[in-house]
């Protein structure tokens, strides 16, 4: 084991630090993008106008049966042939934005139409509006469903990170070819990408699983809503001591 260990690490440890911020830069980005694209579609394809269907699934089926990195490369290769020459970054958030865009937007779409119809119906009947009941009726509920797929897509992008090494994005991947080329330790260098990647997703996919059992249990998860929920619970605590007493009369 001590002849594996070699490389000076601490010679490369700014250059790996600089690679993982821009591993979790490609992330949240592509991340955010993916999620406003995925729920963009998810409603053209639930949407009345047959035309807005169809386009929403031609953009699904394309991207969700296309290799990631048969995207990375149209993008950054096959669109600077064209003349529009896109930066590392650019192309790379671009790839992974409307790759899993396609899956998020299957997973939305999902979501949306398993919130039952009579939830927009009681929206109908208090006088909110289509933006209204979607906001406030439909959205909510349709977030507890969509969030274990989500969650996993939101892993599996991080990951997919990697693939970015094939344009020289400087992520952690592309450092560790670069280590590797400098040291002759292909082994040792890979491991520890490997284990840093580890180190990432796992804490993040059990972050995810707690927040998920967290919606599940009904949990509100911002301040404003907790302070709701306490304020109901003090309105209506005599009413609940109350009938507890009748009953125990």
């Amino acid at each position: 084991m001590s002849g594996l260990l070699q490389v000076p690490w601490s010679d490369y440890r700014p250059d790996l630090v600089d690679a993982l911020g821009r591993t979790v830069s490609y992330t949240v980005v592509s991340f955010v993008g993916a999620v406003l694209l995925g729920l963009a579609v998810a409603l053209l394809r639930l949407s009345k106008a047959w035309p807005a269907r169809a386009v929403a699934a031609v953009y699904t089926e394309v991207f969700k049966n296309v290799p990631l990195l048969a995207i990375i490369f149209l993008t950054y290769f096959g669109l600077a042939s064209a003349g529009i020459r896109l930066d590392v970054f650019t192309a790379g958030c671009l790839s992974l934005v409307v790759f899993y865009a396609a899956y998020l937007s299957e997973i939305f779409r999902s979501a949306i139409s398993g919130v039952h119809a009579g939830q927009t119906e009681a929206g109908e009947a208090l006088g909110l509006g289509r933006a209204g009941i979607f906001g406030h009726i439909v959205l909510p509920q349709a977030v507890r469903q969509a969030l274990p797929g989500t969650n996993t897509m939101l892993v599996d992008l991080l990951k997919s990170t990697s693939l970015l090494v094939t344009v020289s994005a400087a992520e952690l991947m592309s450092e560790g070819r670069l280590i590797t080329s400098a040291t002759f330790r292909a082994l040792e260098v890979y491991l520890v990408i490997s284990a840093i990647y580890f180190a990432l997703c796992y804490p993040l996919s059990q972050l995810l699983l707690l927040l998920e059992r967290k919606v599940r249990a009904g949990i509100p998860l911002s301040p404003w809503r907790r302070r709701r929920l306490k304020a109901a619970r003090a309105l209506l605590a005599p009413a609940v001591e109350a009938d507890m007493k009748a009953g125990a009369v």
